[in-house]
């Protein structure tokens, strides 16, 4: 395992945001957390890296586990000019090759040279997972890293990621609110609103009681939303775990 969580709680002064969570992720996993805002997804990933210290429960890493993370956005200063060369060597430098792999495996080996300003919103969201993947990590963390994208955009970018799992070979743990879009790059989903309300393959908690409630579908709407996807071929887990 890379990261297992056993029981888990966090409160921020008085407030409990997240209460027994369990979970674990193996390498080259590819693992979606679904949830309603405020559900607690953002400060599961802060506890994960270290910026927030559980309450109680048992937190446990591989050891030197490497991790990347690519966040929801990142805002830079229009008037700063600078390369997205320059940019991928902060704060520290890396060897050419390095830079030219990292951006390559993102799917933008050619922007090397571009202003980090004249990026379209998918460019900049490649270029920032080319910099997560600069210290070859064993976990990439995205949280929300499609937010502003269309839904082709959208879909790219997680054909893109699936694609570096493939040659990678990291485990990858992302924060979504499209399950429709990333169920086909996804191993397995964690439906989160505070707790963990079910966990299991895509399909299978697409149809569940709990997926519904949270977001509140009804199975006609789900249906629709569906109709576009075609066969999904990953091997799953078989059922929904429910909290």
């Amino acid at each position: 395992m890379l990261i297992e969580c056993d029981n888990l709680s966090v409160h921020i002064g008085k407030k409990s945001i997240l209460k027994d969570i369990s979970f674990s992720i193996s390498p080259k996993e590819i693992v979606t957390i679904l949830g309603p805002n405020g559900s607690g997804k953002t400060t599961l990933f802060k506890t994960l890296i270290g910026a927030i210290t559980p309450t109680s429960g048992i937190l446990t890493k591989k050891y030197r586990l490497r991790i990347g993370y690519v966040p929801q956005r990142l805002h830079i200063d229009e008037t700063l000019p600078m390369t997205v060369r320059r940019f991928m060597n902060l704060p520290s430098g890396h060897s050419k090759k390095t830079v030219a792999d990292a951006l390559a495996h993102a799917g933008v080996p050619e922007l090397d040279k571009q202003q980090i300003i004249d990026l379209s919103g998918g460019q900049f969201q490649r270029v920032l997972l080319a910099r997560a993947l600069l210290g070859n990590p064993d976990l990439l963390l995205l949280d929300e890293a499609t937010q502003g994208l269309d839904h082709r955009g959208s879909a790219d970018f997680y054909r893109q990621i699936a694609s570096v799992r493939k040659n990678l070979g990291c485990a990858i743990l992302m924060i979504s609110h499209e399950l429709h879009v990333v169920m086909r790059q996804t191993d397995r989903v964690i439906c989160l609103n505070g707790h963990i309300c079910c966990q299991g393959e895509p399909e299978v908690v697409s149809d569940s009681p709990e997926y519904h409630a949270l977001f509140g579908l009804d199975q006609e709407s789900e249906a629709a939303l569906y109709l576009h996807q075609g066969h999904h071929s990953h091997s799953h887990l078989k059922q929904v775990s429910n909290a």
